[in-house]
């Protein structure tokens, strides 16, 4: 107690002397107490998901070309797209979407690709579908990359019977009806499907819909979605969109229990009705929808908007999760931010829908929300980046035969370590990054612990001007080596550039010193860093 209460005593010390000093001068140091001895909730692997869309590029020229094209392919998915989402671990992919998935028909993207039906896709801009890559290609993708399936079902414009079917038809046994459809179009055995997502944005484009008109809906296609072999399935119901928390409260109360009013004498069971709730949020500079701001050429003033708008998805989960905790203290119920990202204005010569370019500012941003993900590991237990390759915030952009890895990769090559590893704690004291009339925390921090016993402490330095000496203590546990590597780049537009060499290639950081239980580094400005004590 004595140790803990001095610990206390040199935090608020810190905290206390921290302060903004004139323009330009250097930040006071960051303070961390890294708690080993508060061991956290496991970091869900899925965390580190993806969200691919029939969008704009992201599925056609994206991953799929077709097995004639001149690009380097296998079975007609892109082999250079395949080689470089590879090495992320990339645990789940949620797909058709989006708001495609409500006027997806399955059926449509079966069998030999002379007998697909193509489809307009009306959800983003009306051009054909031509539903080339459906459900045997997406699962084939995923085969490659070593990921599991998230399916989203069509609530919008399909039916219950609809989306039973689907599940029948990529899980039903082998010598079922469906299974003999299946293996008819190439696929004999079953696919274990998970996570099946029950609609999108039922509250927009996926219906309109009240959350009371929602929740009734949910409860009905919960009694027949499920898996007819391998895993159990894992619902996952519409969530709020950003700050509607009314919409949360309204599915706690209404889609969570069997009987949300039984009677003395009924059948009650209290096993959930869903497995994840969704949460929908997006970065971009300040809060109109209307005008997101530039991706590129932008000034710190929208560097700042943006980051202020990320640091906003802490306030999120904590006020949705405390919804939750009232209706589930147990933490049953995960959330799922199962589409996060940054999304700012397209260039007007953009190659495609919601193409973005990817700059600096999206590998912080990326940093920042991961952070935040892993800090609410005891309720957010998956995360969607959205979208995967060519909208948005992508890993991977294409230009024809052409493939470049974004700087967002790099972070999730960074943070990979922190798949399935132990939360940690840290207490965080450090001096505020201001820009005019905007004020944040200059340091964002998140830790983990992995069954090595390596301990790994993820930081983001927002400043775009000052490096942050760091002075971390390690409670309860003390280190023998410590090796460090930081992303950055030499402005805060730097882009990625196809032809170019990849200016975010993270480097090892000099100076970084540990002795026993104490670390003392400096981290970049503008910069995305992991730090690996062993």
């Amino acid at each position: 107690m004595i140790r803990r209460a001095t610990l206390k005593a040199a935090l608020l010390g810190a905290m206390a002397c921290l302060g903004v000093g004139p323009a330009g001068a250097q930040p006071a140091a960051t303070t961390l107490l890294v708690h080993l001895d508060q061991p956290g909730a496991r970091i869900a692997p899925e965390i580190y998901g993806q969200f691919v869309e029939h969008l704009g590029r992201g599925v056609y020229e994206g991953i799929w070309v077709g097995e004639k094209s001149p690009i380097p392919n296998v079975r007609g998915i892109r082999r250079d797209v395949v080689e470089a989402l590879k090495p992320l671990h990339i645990p789940v992919i949620r797909w058709p979407g989006g708001c495609f998935a409500d006027s997806y028909h399955w059926r449509n993207a079966i069998g030999p690709q002379s007998r697909r039906v193509p489809e307009i896709n009306a959800s983003w801009g009306g051009k054909p579908d031509t539903n080339a890559f459906g459900t045997h290609e997406f699962m084939d993708f995923l085969g490659q990359i070593g990921a599991e399936p998230f399916v989203s079902v069509n609530v919008g414009s399909g039916s219950v019977q609809e989306a039973d079917d689907w599940m029948r038809y990529m899980t039903a046994p082998t010598d079922s009806a469906p299974g003999r459809a299946r293996a008819n179009n190439g696929h004999a055995e079953p696919w274990p499907v998970q996570y099946i997502g029950v609609g999108n944005e039922t509250w927009g484009c996926g219906g309109n819909m009240t959350a009371d008109t929602y929740a009734q809906t949910y409860r009905h296609y919960a009694a027949f979605l499920r898996s007819y072999s391998g895993p159990r399935a894992r619902l996952i119901a519409v969530g709020a969109d950003s700050d509607d928390y009314a919409w949360t409260e309204t599915m706690m109360a209404r889609a969570v229990t069997w009987r949300p009013d039984p009677t003395p004498l009924a059948y009650i069971d209290d096993k959930p009705l869903m497995w994840g709730l969704s949460l929908h949020f997006y970065t971009f500079a300040g809060n109109d929808w209307r005008n997101k701001g530039r991706n590129v050429g932008f000034d710190r003033t929208g560097w700042a908007k943006a980051l202020q708008r990320t640091m906003l998805t802490d306030e999120l989960i904590t006020r949705h999760a405390a919804i939750m905790d009232r209706y589930d203290p147990d933490k049953k119920i995960a959330l799922a931010v199962d589409e996060w990202g940054a999304w700012f204005q397209s260039e007007k010569d953009a190659p495609s829908n919601l193409y973005l370019e990817s700059t600096l500012r999206d590998a912080v941003i990326a940093g920042l929300s991961l952070n935040i993900f892993n800090r609410h590991a005891d309720r957010v237990r998956m995360a969607n980046l959205a979208q995967m390759v060519n909208v948005i915030q992508s890993l991977v952009l294409t230009r024809g035969k052409e493939m470049v890895v974004t700087p967002t990769w790099h972070v999730f090559d960074l943070y990979k370590v922190h798949q399935g590893a132990t939360q940690i704690p840290v207490d965080v004291a450090t001096a505020d990054y201001v820009e005019g009339d905007i004020r944040m925390p200059q340091v964002s921090v998140s830790a983990s612990r992995d069954e090595t016993g390596a301990v790994h402490l993820s930081i983001v330095n927002l400043d775009p001007e000052h490096a942050a000496p760091i002075s971390a203590t390690l409670v309860g546990a003390a280190g023998k080596s410590v090796s460090a590597q930081a992303l950055t780049a030499a402005a805060i537009d730097t882009k990625v550039e196809f032809g170019a060499a990849d200016p975010f290639v993270p480097k090892p950081i000099d100076g970084a010193r540990l002795d026993g239980s104490t670390l003392s580094i400096l981290v970049p400005a503008r910069s995305v860093s992991m730090v690996t004590i062993r």
